[in-house]
């Protein structure tokens, strides 16, 4: 039997929650042309994010660079990060969470 698993829209696009149990959540995120995420670090989870299609500018700590199909990034728990749509179609990344917790409480906006 399939599950519904949770859906959000955004104002920068949205995502949808693929799988979740007590070792992680996978999340399909979509970030539309010049959307953008909020600058953001959380204390109870690291992330790992993998580029599907389009590309972005990310940001992790004080490093800026731009990332494109098939690239990856580990995102450490309490590190700064975000992404932003810089081309001209949906930018799409699949967004792995281990650690403590998964819930959005733990996103603290900078």
């Amino acid at each position: 039997m399939e599950t519904e698993f949770e859906k959000g829209v955004r104002p920068w696009g949205g995502y949808q929650v693929l799988h979740v149990d007590g070792l992680m959540k996978v999340k399909r995120i979509v970030v539309t042309p010049k959307g953008r995420l909020s600058l953001q670090y959380h204390h109870k989870r690291s992330e790992h994010w993998f580029i599907v299609q389009g590309r972005g500018k990310m940001e992790v700590g004080d490093a800026v660079w731009i990332v494109e199909k098939g690239d990856s990034m580990n995102i450490a728990v309490g590190l700064k990060h975000r992404i932003e749509n810089v081309g001209t179609e949906d930018l799409i990344f699949v967004e792995v969470q281990t650690g403590e917790a998964f819930d959005e409480d733990d996103i603290v906006r900078i």
